[in-house]
């Protein structure tokens, strides 16, 4: 599955949290949510600096964080059902996603049932392409 694929198939499977996601739906939903948040932070500050210099920067600052926000509420319910059907993929509940709320421990447990290869088909469904 190619980028823009897997953009379309997490927003287009929008709320659902039954099946699987392969590792690139998954990793290549990710690299998009951060290089969005880098170019509505980051470009937005640069845009304001390059206006009016320093209060242009805060200014451009709040606009790009703002406009994160935006993008992070409307992308929510994607991004935790894309976590979700990937770790249906390794064999694994949804639940397992409170992992992350434990510091550090958690987030590094999550990258390690990420990065699994797809196991065979199992209770959530056929082995994904």
């Amino acid at each position: 599955m190619g980028f823009t694929e897997a953009i379309k198939a997490v927003y287009g499977k929008y709320a659902t949290f039954q099946g699987r996601a392969t590792r690139s739906e998954y990793w290549y939903f990710y690299l998009f949510f951060v290089i969005v948040d880098l170019v509505l932070v980051y470009g937005s500050a640069i845009i304001g600096s390059a206006c009016n210099g320093l209060e242009g920067f805060a200014e451009g600052t709040t606009v790009g964080t703002v406009l994160y926000c935006i993008f992070a509420l409307v992308s929510l319910l994607p991004s935790l059902g894309v976590a979700v059907r990937r770790l249906h993929d390794t064999s694994r509940s949804g639940w397992n996603l409170f992992w992350g709320l434990l510091p550090l421990v958690g987030a590094i447990i999550l990258l390690i049932y990420m990065v699994q290869p797809s196991k065979e088909d199992n209770q959530y469904g056929e082995k994904p392409e």
